[in-house]
């Protein structure tokens, strides 16, 4: 017996499932019999893979009934908020109605001499690195557009997502997709490490922590493959004096801890003009106080555990530390925190940027809020973090909003809204949350190479 992977379940702390990692060599046999099937694939009709990989998302929906306690038993999201399918399937319809415009040729010209043309073909096989917050909608973001490019893809989900993965190929192989084409593979950080190394792949996509897009890249070094990263953010919400206050309240603090905070795009960090200030807590500490904690299989359930009892431990570290130095922690502890997995939403004030709750990455139902005066002061708060992801502004004026937005460092500029992933736009970041695209005409462009066509017709 080799290593086994286990997910233990955040709801009782038992072993949910367990799978056992393919060896080195077993995975080098894969790829290379997917590396076969990639030049067949590619070879299909454009609209022939439109139709299969539609057919897999479609197949997926079909699951889903299964797919949401199975969820809540592994990352613990309440099964009232019904999965992912929604987001799952916007993403890859998307993406399937642009393909024929993104991966068109670009004629650069043509006359009685030459013909020039830049073409967009796939990479080739694209390893998919997939986190467990959103697990369904994340794989999906890249899977469908690299599958519907010509690439083959073959997809490595996070272990507190077991299962995920293995649905996922036991889907699209059910709706026609061949397993050289797409599929699922459980294997330890070395030997992950060891196949890009190695150059198995062509392409990486990976979304995770910053330590695990660093082992990427390392991993990566001197193979020329290219790496895609999206590692998270500290998302703020800047509040303008003109804002629809009980909007921005609503959004914000489910921006914040839903999924129990556990979004790379979740609002971690709240700027609120001075003359909103006291409204917009007043407001927010209702909400909050109004959530109910328990068990995710239970409907009436609206905040689940975290995914595992050393993220709420962090959370927990984080808020202490701050209240340490003088911040004050709004939320009496819930009767259902049980010092693990369980854990009470918190509201901060009296924060500064000198405490790691309004630095690091909490990732976890707690967000902290501040005054400000005016635009600059929120800008250069807002600038003041490593994490470059999304930023959501809130103001009745759209060119306020726009000049705001130009002078901040983030992937994505919202206007009141937040916590939201637009297939029709790039979905990307700058600093500590990585570089890349997803998602868009930039998706595709990410997903192919440019390859480059000087046709000289006469030579006489």
């Amino acid at each position: 017996m080799g290593r086994t992977l286990e997910c233990i379940s955040p709801i009782d702390g038992s072993v949910f499932a367990t799978r056992e990692v393919m060896s080195l060599q077993a995975a080098r046999d894969k790829v290379a019999a997917m590396r076969v099937a990639q030049a067949a694939w590619a070879a299909r009709p454009l609209q022939e893979r439109i139709e299969l990989v539609m057919a897999g998302v479609a197949a997926v929906g079909a699951m889903n009934d299964e797919i949401v306690p199975e969820l809540a038993h592994m990352m613990g999201r309440p099964v009232r908020y019904g999965g992912e399918f929604r987001g799952f399937d916007e993403r890859a319809s998307h993406m399937a109605a642009i393909a024929e415009e993104a991966l068109a040729d670009i004629a650069v010209g043509e006359d009685a001499t030459f013909k020039r043309y830049i073409k967009r073909v796939p990479h080739g096989v694209v390893f998919v690195v997939a986190p467990w917050n959103y697990p369904y909608m994340t794989a999906i973001n890249t899977v469908a557009p690299a599958l519907i490019a010509g690439n083959v893809v073959l997809l490595k989900h996070a272990t507190q997502t077991l299962l995920v993965g293995e649905r996922m190929a036991r889907a699209f192989h059910a709706a026609g997709v061949p397993a050289e084409v797409f599929d699922n593979i459980f294997l330890d950080h070395d030997t992950t490490s060891a196949l890009i190394a190695g150059r198995a792949f062509d392409f990486v996509n990976f979304t995770g922590s910053v330590g695990g897009g660093q082992q990427m890249e390392r991993a990566a070094a001197g193979t020329f493959t290219g790496v895609a990263t999206e590692l998270g953010g500290k998302d703020p919400g800047y509040v303008m004096e003109d804002a629809d206050l009980d909007a921005a309240v609503d959004t914000l603090i489910d921006g914040a801890m839903f999924n129990s905070g556990q979004c790379c795009c979740g609002i971690e960090r709240i700027y609120v003009h001075e003359s909103l200030y006291d409204a917009f807590l007043e407001k927010a500490l209702a909400v909050v106080r109004g959530y109910k904690l328990g068990n995710p299989l239970d409907s009436a359930t609206t905040l689940g555990p975290m995914a595992n009892v050393r993220f709420a431990n962090e959370v927990r570290a984080q808020i202490a530390e701050a209240v340490a130095a003088g911040a004050t922690a709004h939320i009496e502890t819930f009767a259902e925190d049980d010092g693990g997995a369980y854990l009470t939403p918190q509201i901060l004030t009296g924060v500064t940027h000198d405490m790691r709750v309004m630095r690091d990455e909490s990732f976890g139902p707690v967000v902290g809020i501040m005054k400000v005066k005016d635009d600059a002061e929120a800008i250069a708060l807002m600038n003041d973090s490593e994490f470059g992801l999304t930023a959501s502004l809130w103001t009745q004026d759209v060119e306020r909003a726009q000049r705001v937005g130009d002078q901040i460092e983030t992937g994505t500029v919202f206007m009141n809204r937040a916590d939201y992933l637009d297939p029709g736009l790039c979905w990307t970041g700058c600093k500590n949350t990585g570089r890349g695209g997803g998602l868009s005409v930039i998706g595709y462009h990410n997903l192919t190479r440019p390859k480059s066509y000087h046709l000289k017709k006469v030579t006489t």
